[in-house]
């Protein structure tokens, strides 16, 4: 068996993923984890399949096949979880130029790894200006002091609000 990883972008449509899972699906594929969004009119997909050996160089040729959309595929890498946990995040405050990158960098610095993430702008209520939102995971050694991760992250402004679950 074959497992790897992909990731396709191209212009989002009406029957994109169902489109897709067949094309799996009849290569005998297994669809076993996914990410998928629509951003700015573009679909946006991170996919995980495991295949027969077999069936490889035609699923690849298929689905680079598909009309506008871009494939690119990856082996699957062992994954490195010795005495990790994850803790998950939430942050939220006044969007600013540069603040995926300090959060980054925060997480970093703390001695996290970013698992997950996902942001986006929301409209503050009663005023309209945008909020930023940002949720996500990171991955740390199993005795990692949370609040070195929650005072890293409120320093980048007072303006922000903070929360993590571990």
């Amino acid at each position: 068996m074959r497992n790897i990883v992909m990731t396709l972008i191209g212009p989002d449509r009406p029957g994109l993923v169902e489109e897709l899972s067949a094309i799996v699906a009849r290569h005998r594929g297994n669809w076993e984890e996914s990410r998928m969004s629509h951003l700015s009119g573009n679909f946006a997909g991170m996919l995980r399949i495991q295949c027969p050996e077999e069936t490889y160089e035609d699923l690849l040729s298929s689905l680079r096949s598909l009309e506008n959309l871009t494939v690119s595929v990856s082996e699957e890498l062992p994954e490195i979880g010795h005495n990790q946990k994850v803790i998950a995040f939430d942050v939220i405050g006044n969007d600013r130029p540069g603040i995926i990158q300090e959060l980054a960098s925060a997480i970093v610095r703390t001695g996290g790894n970013v698992e997950e993430l996902s942001s986006n702008l929301e409209s503050a209520p009663h005023a309209g200006h945008p909020v930023f939102k940002a949720t996500g995971s990171v991955t740390v050694k199993e005795d990692f002091d949370e609040q070195g991760l929650i005072a890293a992250l409120e320093d980048l402004g007072p303006d922000l609000a903070v929360s993590i679950e571990a």
